[in-house]
């Protein structure tokens, strides 16, 4: 039976929805067709692909730029720029920045004639590529600031008396979340949630406002659990127009969760949009913040093209932003210690930033299932060699050169399989590079796989590689997969990057190569494949040292002696919040 909170939630998640929708398509309404697209089942994205060309240029560039083949989609819309109206040059500017394709947009933009109607394309294009930032990010010039609360924290009633040392109960504040979205992030929120609750914590986990909405998934309920935590969903009635809207929305959906749950630590995880929330709570309500910073999300922006600069507006907003978090922040904990060491630099003080690593659950170091009936359905022989990685398909993970690699293994005559799961923008691009270098069926692309089959992937494996590019989000943020690859015995072999150090130990447990260049990798990956002992013993190492100190149980307690020095601290007489 339905209940009265039930209708409730329903409306209130369809009036976020249509907000959502509305502010959408007012402001990107070119974009909408690549994300429908992306949702579409197969059969339906393919029928679209195969109409589109009857329908016109715009169509059929859309319908190429998802299947991937991005350079004829570019290629179409300059050929249709010839002689096109005003108003047609507008459409294919707004495809062009849907697309994030700026020099392409830079091109029509030149097309357009002078004049008023020329100004607001301009200015959408400096925001795009990062050389304006919104209106409401800056205050005055300055990145928006929290405002601290001066009172005490041993003066905050939060806790009316009860003793904090039983049983601590933890807020997590973060962007997205099981059961929802599978991902690095939400498994490390999920895991240390878990840790902290065998540890004998008490963790809750909030989600940024409007979220699974915002992701398009009709999901209106308040809370749900997952493997018995608690996840909170904050849902206003309409969707916030700007970060400044969000973070006022957070606080007027948190702070009553904040009251009932009375939590005795916010720990709120990257980016610097959870982080204000939580230390407009913790001001408010007198309580100790935690910041983790998982990545530098200006670094990921900046590696997507190019053509973008550190000095652009938007990386130096952003930077400004997180570092602004990281500083008022009572504690920061961060991935690795090239990590630790650029938080250091901006300037925030070294004794309050700690480093966890990624880890794996432990059942990750069990041995792997057997790999025999997948390789089998995937048509990959018993002896034959498999590379591959999990991970998500951006620019900067340099999947094309491990395509390219696993190319120049067969044609010297390695029968070498490539095996790429995940999903991401690059997806179709990997594909149809993999297609042209001959690959056929020796390349595999499954796509985004459930957390619970990714061991099954490791399992027809023989080497891991992490071919990332030498990017400076490369060079600083040290990813999880990998962690994962050791923990059930796999050799692998990654760039050479100061973040892939951390990991991988040279002639130990991996090989590190040279960056960007795959028949480096390919010479590297030939050698394995014809030493079986080597793979054995370099995945023996790896194993036992994720065992050793990369396990989220190790992590939980981790946190809860940074938990329980924090409070102490700030436990002290005349220490002010």
């Amino acid at each position: 039976m339905v209940s009265f909170l039930d209708v409730r939630n329903i409306v209130k998640a369809a009036s976020f929805t249509a907000t959502l929708t509305w502010r959408h398509l007012r402001t990107e309404p070119a974009r909408l067709p690549l994300l429908a697209l992306r949702a579409a089942p197969g059969p339906l994205r393919r029928g679209v692909h195969r109409a589109a060309p009857r329908l016109g240029p715009l169509p059929t560039a859309y319908a190429l730029w998802d299947a991937g083949r991005r350079t004829q989609a570019v290629d179409t819309v300059r050929s249709a720029a010839h002689g096109a109206s005003p108003r047609s040059l507008a459409r294919l500017f707004a495809f062009a920045l849907a697309a994030e394709e700026p020099r392409l947009a830079e091109e029509l933009l030149e097309r357009l004639p002078e004049g008023p109607r020329r100004a607001a394309p301009e200015h959408r294009l400096a925001l795009m590529t990062g050389r304006a930032v919104p209106a409401e990010t800056t205050d005055q010039g300055r990145p928006l600031k929290v405002t601290p609360n001066r009172r005490t924290r041993r003066d905050a009633a939060m806790n009316d008396g009860e003793s904090a040392a039983e049983n601590p109960r933890v807020l997590h504040l973060v962007t997205n979340a099981l059961p929802h979205t599978n991902a690095g992030y939400t498994q490390r929120t999920h895991r240390i949630a878990l840790g902290q609750r065998e540890a004998g914590l008490d963790p809750h986990v909030a989600t940024r406002p409007g979220y699974p909405l915002t992701k398009g998934i009709p999901d209106p309920r308040p809370k749900v659990e997952v493997d018995g935590v608690p996840y909170h969903r904050l849902l206003p009635w309409t969707a916030p127009a700007d970060s400044g809207q969000e973070v006022r929305a957070g606080l007027r959906y948190a702070a009553p969760l904040v009251e009932r749950l009375r939590p005795d630590i916010l720990h709120a995880a990257s980016n610097h949009q959870n982080a204000r929330l939580a230390l407009e709570l913790g001001a408010r309500y007198g309580l100790p913040v935690v910041y983790e910073v998982r990545g530098f999300l200006e670094e990921s922006w900046l590696s997507r093209d190019p053509s973008r600069s550190t000095r652009d507006a938007y990386y130096r907003s952003e930077r400004a932003r997180e570092t602004a978090c990281m500083e008022a922040a009572d504690l920061v904990v961060t991935l690795g210690e090239t990590m630790r060491a650029d938080i250091v630099a901006r300037g925030v003080d070294a004794e309050k930033v700690l480093v966890v690593p990624n880890a794996v659950d432990e059942s990750f170091l069990e041995p792997l299932p057997s790999g025999e009936s997948l390789r089998a359905e995937l048509g990959i022989g018993p002896d034959d060699f498999v590379v591959g990685t999990t991970t998500s398909c951006y620019s900067y993970e340099g999947l094309d050169v491990l395509v390219d690699a696993v190319a120049g293994l067969r044609r010297r005559g390695v029968p070498a399989h490539a095996v790429i799961v995940g999903d991401g923008p690059e997806l179709g691009a990997l594909r149809e590079r993999a297609a042209v270098a001959g690959l056929d069926s020796a390349a595999h692309f499954p796509g985004r796989v459930p957390a619970g089959e990714v061991r099954r992937y490791h399992a027809i494996l023989d080497v891991f590689a992490v071919p990332r590019r030498d990017e400076r989000v490369s060079r600083l943020v040290t990813p999880l997969k990998p962690v994962e690859a050791m923990a059930g015995g796999l050799p692998v072999v990654a760039s050479d990057l100061d973040a892939l150090r951390e990991i991988v130990e040279p002639g130990m447990t991996g090989a590190l190569i040279p960056p960007d260049d795959s028949e480096i990798l390919g010479d590297h990956l030939e050698k394995l494949s014809y030493s079986q002992k080597t793979r054995e013993a370099y995945g023996r190492a790896g194993r036992e040292r994720v065992g050793l100190n990369r396990t989220w149980r190790a992590a939980a307690y981790r946190y809860i002696g940074a938990y329980a020095a924090l409070t102490r601290k700030l436990s002290e007489p005349g220490h002010m919040s």
